[in-house]
């Protein structure tokens, strides 16, 4: 259910979108509905936060998706196609890594272990 004020919808850059969906598809089986040639639209649900640590904080958003299995996924996302940025590595809360999907956009992944 949408909510006022809550955060419903992320718009990234697709580059080459169909070697873009083949790698969200392979690394997360994610699945998407096409607006015509140069759009692609996801479901995949989403949470949020801000970070006000000048040493850290992104210079453009950053999606973090989930991982139960942490290094399973970083292997999934560099197989197919991803390119890791920064290694797996603990934060308040759990354990991440970034990564570039191939149309350049920066993303992490995040797990509770």
């Amino acid at each position: 259910m949408r909510e006022d004020g809550k955060l419903d919808y992320l718009e990234m850059p697709g580059g080459d979108l169909v070697a873009t969906k083949a790698f969200y598809a392979e690394a997360f089986g994610w699945s998407f509905q096409d607006y015509g040639p140069t759009y692609a639209a996801f479901d995949q649900g989403l949470d949020g936060g801000f970070d006000a640590d000048a040493a850290e904080a992104a210079k453009a958003p950053l999606p973090v998706l989930y991982a139960h299995d942490l290094e399973a996924m970083a292997d999934k996302v560099t197989a197919a196609g991803g390119a890791l940025t920064r290694a797996i590595y603990a934060f308040p809360g759990g354990r991440r890594f970034h990564f570039r999907d191939p149309a350049g956009n920066e993303l992490a992944v995040w797990s509770e272990s």
